[in-house]
């Protein structure tokens, strides 16, 4: 869409430099960007990778505090294993 746009600048400005053209083609530019951020925006469900380690730091601080209060280190770990599998992470 893009290479097409400049494309059409190009052309429409060679063939008689028509303001109206050139501006529709840059408004549908304009657009197709618009669309293209949408639809990535909402498509990306991938957390980055600074979130998955504040989560995991996070679980890791509640398993220590839980092992601290008395709990069974290795029972702690597997529940948080399943969790995990049930969960499908």
């Amino acid at each position: 869409m893009f290479i097409c746009g400049v494309a059409g600048l190009i052309i429409s400005s060679i063939a008689g430099n028509n303001e109206g053209v050139v501006l529709t083609i840059g408004g549908c530019m304009s657009l197709a960007a618009v669309v293209l951020i949408a639809v990535s925006a909402t498509t990306n469900r991938r957390r980055i990778d600074a979130f998955v380690e504040a989560d995991a730091e996070r679980l890791e601080q509640q398993i220590d505090a839980l092992v601290a209060a008395g709990a069974d280190e290795q029972q702690v770990r597997s529940l948080v294993r399943d969790a995990l599998r049930i969960a499908g992470a």
